[in-house]
Formats: C-alpha cells, structure tokens, sequence
C-alpha cells in the first residue's frame, strides 16, 4: 500500500503522542478520585477533535467535553459511545431528543432549557442526563444564584418523575489564569454555597465541577471530582503569567509547517505586499510563504510573525494576505520547497503558537484553534 505523501503546500503536524503525554502529566497533578475531562471543542482546538478525543482516552482521560452539541453527537457518530460525553452550549430548538438518545450529559442553566429537555424525553421516551451549571460569578451562561432554588426544585421534580438524571453540578472560572484574584475564592465560595443548597434539595451528583486547564495546573481547592482541562491538553500553557508550557511539564501538539513557493532577489527599495508598509532596505532575497489568514494566520500579525526558514527565524515582511506571505531572506537563498516552520513546541529553533500570540495581540488558544480546514493535518505517533 503506498502513503499519501505529506502536504506540500502547508500542514498542521498533530503529534499524539505528545497528547497523551500531556493527559497522563495533568492526570499526575490531581487527585487520584479527580476525573479527567478532556475538552474537544472547536475540533480540538483546531487539532482534530476525533482523532484527539481518542488518544486523550488511551492516555486516561475519563470525559470527553464540547461545547455544541452537534460536535458531542459527531464523537458518538464516529464510535466514541462507551464514555462520557458532556456538551455545555445548547440554545431553543436545538436537538435534545437526539442528545438523551446518544446518552449526553447535557448542560442546563435555565428554566428554559430543562423545560425543553424534560419535553424531549417525554417524546423519547429516555431519561435524560443533565448538569446543572450555577453562575458563581463568570456572567455568561448559568443559572444566578437568585434563580438557583427554583432550578434545583423543578429539576428535582423531573428527576423524580424518571424524566431526567441529575449527573453534575458545575460552574466555570472567570480568572483562574490570573494568580491570586480575588474573583477566585469568591467564586469557589458561591459554588460550595450553591452545592451545597442542591444537595440538601437531593441532588445527588456523579461529579461536581468548576476547574479549568489553568485550575487544574494551579489551584488544587477547585478540583472536586472532577476537572474539565482543553488548552493544556493541547500542551499551551494557559497563562504565560502561570508559567510556561515546559513550566507544566506540557509540550505543544500542533506544528505549523509550509513550503517556500518562490525565492527571489530585488534591489533595495522595493515594496513588498500590499500597502508597501515593508520596503527593502538593501539589495536582498525574499521568501513567499504560501499560506494567509484565509488558512488562519492572523493579518494583524503582519510585520511582526516569527517564522522558520533555512534555519534561521524570519519576521513577516509586510502584509500577511489571504493566501500568502513574504518573509526577507537577508540575502540567503533556500531552494523552493525549503520548509517555513511557523510555530511548533520551541525546541528545534522554531517559534511557538505563543510567539504568534504576542505578534498578533491575543492569545495562544486562538492561534491554533483558528488554523483552517484548507490546511490538512497529519497525525504522528499513532
């Protein structure tokens, strides 16, 4: 049988097996009765959420988390059926039916929405499983504390009737990245007083949950039973103000990677992409690299990307367009098809996704979660 050969254009190299390392490093860092959720949304962070989901479970992962639920019910329709598969943004109308038949855990944080669920499972005929989620003070989705006696009770009343399956209590952090917030300790506060509320009512969860990937790292008190890790999975650090991924003993799964399309010299002064906001300052050689944010390289990063060539780090050279960049070579002159490596872990020279953050303002979870479809991924170690 012969292999497809690598891309030549550009790829996301996915390592797995730095992935499970990375599952077994944040397994290590909780407590042996702390679950693992490995969080798979956005196609993994834009790393490929089957093919992720499946190596975070040989490495011990014990949940799996979306966000849609049209992205919890393509892991069952892939064959992922015998875990947990918990999906926390759902709006009216969405496919509930569908969720209690492929045996989601469901996220409700309204009246609205167990109203809709408790409908879907008398059409089903299922039991439906859900997680309450209280606002502990994040202000986005979730219940407010006000609201959450009523929640609690007319959830309970479901449960009683077999409608619904009460499986977790949970909440999520507003700045758990940011060490020593004051947000952190009010929020673990509410969420213990929310708890306890539904468990006098009896709730009785499987897990009840509120840490994030930087929690996990950092804030061993927000553990419960289990804790919900994305970004770290991924081998980023959360917050560089945390520490960095090698900090965490993490190492970063994707690598971005093209070819050089074309080498050529030109004199000094010339223009270089659109608006000439970069002029050659001598006679040199510039390199086109042939991917652009239509691939998800971020255009504000024009004039500032770090990028691999030849074995030396280069700087975008003006503009970063749809489908193209350039890079000035200082006069070196690399074949066509020499290979521009945009970030990967650090270790072999390259920059990393947090580089790019920096160059482009944000940070790292949106510099790979934001590489395209157009740009296939290939998977190593197994």
């Amino acid at each position: 049988m012969t292999e497809t050969p690598p891309p030549r254009r550009a790829r996301a190299e996915i390592d797995l097996g730095a992935l499970r390392a990375n599952v077994r490093t944040l397994r290590a860092r909780v407590a042996p009765h702390v679950r693992i959720m490995a969080v798979v949304k956005a196609d993994a962070y834009g790393h490929g959420a089957v093919r992720c989901a499946r190596a975070a479970l040989e490495a011990g992962a014990d949940w799996l988390g979306t966000a849609t639920p049209q992205e919890a019910l393509a892991l069952r329709a892939a064959g992922i059926t015998d875990v947990p598969v918990m999906c926390w943004l759902w709006t009216p109308g969405d496919p509930w039916d569908q969720g209690i038949e492929a045996g989601l855990d469901m996220a409700v944080s309204g009246l609205w929405a167990l109203e809709e669920v408790v409908a879907a499972a008398r059409r089903t005929g299922g039991t439906a499983r859900i997680q309450l989620k209280a606002d502990t003070g994040l202000g986005r989705n979730g219940c407010q504390p006000a609201d959450w006696p009523e929640l609690v009770g007319a959830a309970r009343e479901a449960e009683a009737e077999g409608l619904v399956r009460i499986t977790g209590l949970w909440s999520h952090l507003a700045c758990a990245d940011e060490p020593h917030h004051p947000s952190i300790a009010g929020q673990l506060d509410v969420f213990r007083e929310m708890l306890d509320h539904a468990e006098k009512a009896g709730v009785r969860p499987e897990v009840r949950h509120i840490a994030n990937s930087p929690a996990t790292l950092t804030l061993p008190e927000a553990h419960f039973d289990l804790v919900r890790t994305g970004i770290a999975v991924y081998g980023i650090s959360p917050s560089p103000e945390l520490g960095t991924s090698a900090d965490f003993g993490l190492r970063p799964v994707m690598s971005l990677k093209a070819s050089v399309a074309l080498v050529k010299r030109v004199p000094a002064g010339h223009g270089v992409s659109y608006g000439h906001h970069y002029v050659t300052g001598t006679g040199t050689t510039l390199g086109l690299v042939p991917v652009g944010y239509a691939d998800g390289v971020p255009r504000n990063a024009s004039g500032r990307g770090p990028v691999l060539v030849d074995g030396r780090r280069r700087t975008v050279a003006g503009r970063i367009a749809m489908d193209q960049f350039v890079v000035d070579l200082d006069g070196d002159t690399p074949a066509p098809g020499a290979e521009a490596v945009l970030f990967g872990p650090g270790d072999g020279g390259e920059p990393t996704a947090e580089d790019w953050a920096v160059a482009a303002d944000t940070i790292a979870y949106e510099i790979v979660t934001r590489i395209g479809a157009r740009v296939p991924r290939v998977y190593l170690g197994g």
